[in-house]
C-alpha cells in the first residue's frame, strides 16, 4: 500500500491518497469539526466509452449507447435486498449517477459512517444481473428516455451537440435510446462490469467527520484485489469542424431557450486543467453584468437572469456554452461573436480580469469548507489526471494572457453553434 499526504502550498488543505494494494485509488480527507461525511465510490466509465479492449484482445468490443446508465440502475438490485433498504438502517443517504465520462455510487450521513461505508464497497463489487431483471429495466429507462426525449432543456443541450460533434459519442443521450438499450442482456453487462468495474479503474473518496486509519482498515476487510488487465478506451475520429451552424426544434415552451457552443480542441491531464481555466475565465468576463454587451442585452430585453455560461469538458471533447431564455438568440450570437473579436482586437482590461480572477480563486477556498464538494474534487482531479489542489494552483498563476490566448485559439466563429428550442 502506497500513502501520500498531498497538501495545497496555497492553503495548507491537506488529504491522503492512497495505492490500495487491491488497485483501487482512495483518497481521504479528515475535516475535523463537520458533522457529516460524504463518499463515493466511482468508475472511469460513461455513457461516451462504448468502444474498448483489454490488453490481450485483439478487437475492439462495442457495446450498445446507455449501458454505462443502465448498469448503475441494475448495480442497486442485488440477490438479497435493495440497497437503499441497507441504508436506510444505517441513516445514510445513498444515491448513484452516470455522466458522459463517470459513474459513482455515494451517500452522505451524519454518523455511523462506517457501516454504510461497508455497504458501498460492498455492493458496487457485487453485481446480480438476471436476463427477468434486464428486460424489467428496459422498460423502465425506456419510458425514462421518452420523458427526457420531451424536455425541453434536455433537447435543446443534446440538439446543440449534435450540431457540434460528427462522430464522437458525447452526442448521444446518456441513457442511450430505446433502441440501443433493447440490445442490452445480462452477459453483456457482465462483461462491461468486469471490463470497466476493475478496481485499478475505480476511486474511492472520502471527506468529512472520518477517521483515516478506519476508513483504510475497513477498505482492507472489503475490497477484493483485481488484476491490472489493461483496459484501453478509443473513440472515432472527430473532425474539427461542426455538422451545422445551427438547429430549431418546436416544443410547447412559453419562451424560447438557446444554447451557444464553440467547439474547441479537446485535450488531457494538466492541459486540459489550465485550458479549463481560461476557458471558465473567459466566459466570466464575456458573461459579466458590468460588461457594455451585457448591459445593452438586458436593456433591450434580449436577455434575462438565465443568462449564462459554462465550460464542457472531457475525454474527446471540449466546449464553451453560453445558454439562457430569449426571443432572439441570433442577436445574443452576434454580440458574444462581437465580444470575444473585440476582446482579441483590444486586448483584456486588466482591472476586470483580476476582479473575476479573485472571485473565482475566492470561491474555489471557500469550497474546500465544503464536505461534499471536497468529496467531488479529490474524485473528478484524479479521473482527469489531476490533483485534488492542482485547480488552484493553476487559477492563482493565471494570467490575462492566458485568458487572450484561449479566446483567440478557440473562440473561432466558423465553429459556433446556435441551438434554440421554441414555441409554435
Amino acid at each position: 500500500m502506497e500513502k501520500k499526504i498531498l497538501t495545497s502550498a496555497r492553503t495548507g488543505d491537506s488529504c491522503i491518497h492512497v495505492k490500495h494494494s487491491s488497485g483501487l485509488d482512495i483518497f481521504i480527507c479528515e475535516m475535523p469539526g463537520f458533522s457529516s461525511v460524504e463518499a463515493l465510490f466511482g468508475t472511469k466509465y460513461g455513457s461516451i466509452n462504448t468502444m474498448f479492449r483489454m490488453k490481450d484482445d485483439v478487437e475492439y468490443t462495442v457495446v450498445p449507447e446507455g449501458i454505462a446508465h443502465f448498469l448503475e440502475h441494475k448495480l442497486f438490485e442485488n440477490e438479497d435486498c435493495d440497497v437503499f433498504e441497507l441504508y436506510a438502517k444505517t441513516g445514510a443517504n445513498g444515491n448513484a449517477y452516470t455522466s458522459f465520462d463517470k459513474t459513482c455510487y455515494l451517500f452522505n450521513c451524519s454518523g455511523n459512517y462506517q457501516e454504510s461505508l461497508k455497504i458501498l464497497l460492498d455492493f458496487v463489487q457485487k453485481p446480480y444481473f438476471t436476463q427477468a431483471t434486464v428486460d424489467k429495466e428496459q422498460g423502465i429507462i425506456g419510458q425514462e428516455i421518452k420523458m427526457t426525449n420531451d424536455n425541453p432543456e434536455w433537447r435543446v443541450f443534446f440538439n446543440m451537440l449534435r450540431c457540434m460533434y460528427h462522430e464522437h459519442p458525447v452526442k448521444i443521450d446518456i441513457a442511450g435510446t430505446v433502441e440501443s438499450i433493447a440490445k442490452i442482456d445480462a452477459d453483456l453487462l457482465y462483461k462491461c462490469y468486469y471490463t470497466f468495474y476493475n478496481l485499478n479503474n475505480m476511486v474511492l473518496s472520502i471527506a468529512g467527520n472520518i477517521n483515516a486509519d478506519e476508513v483504510l482498515a475497513i477498505c482492507d476487510e472489503c475490497l477484493k484485489p483485481c488484476e491490472d488487465r489493461g483496459l484501453e478506451t478509443v473513440f472515432p475520429d472527430e473532425p474539427e469542424t461542426v455538422v451545422e451552424p445551427e438547429i430549431y426544434e418546436i416544443q410547447p415552451v412559453g419562451t424560447p431557450i438557446f444554447h451557444l457552443g464553440y467547439k474547441c480542441r479537446p485535450c488531457s491531464g494538466q492541459e486540459r486543467l489550465k485550458k479549463s481555466m481560461a476557458a471558465s475565465l473567459a466566459v466570466s468576463l464575456i458573461t459579466d453584468a458590468s460588461t457594455d454587451m451585457y448591459k445593452k442585452l438586458l436593456d433591450d430585453g434580449v436577455i434575462n437572469s438565465s443568462f449564462g455560461g459554462e465550460v464542457f469538458v472531457g475525454d474527446g471533447y471540449f466546449s464553451v456554452i453560453f445558454s439562457g431564455e430569449s426571443a432572439s438568440p441570433e442577436i445574443i450570437r452576434d454580440s458574444i461573436r462581437n465580444e470575444a473579436e473585440r476582446l482579441i482586437s483590444e486586448g483584456i482590461n486588466e482591472k476586470d480580469f483580476q476582479r473575476i480572477k479573485k472571485s473565482a480563486y475566492g470561491m474555489s477556498i471557500r469550497e474546500l469548507n465544503n464536505v461534499e464538494v471536497v468529496a467531488n474534487l479529490m474524485i473528478n482531479a484524479h479521473m482527469e489526471g489531476a490533483g485534488p489542489y492542482d485547480s488552484i494552483e493553476v487559477l492563482s498563476e493565471m494570467t490575462s494572457q492566458d485568458v487572450l490566448d484561449f479566446i483567440r485559439s478557440e473562440l473561432d466563429p466558423e465553429k459556433l453553434v446556435l441551438s434554440v428550442v421554441k414555441g409554435e
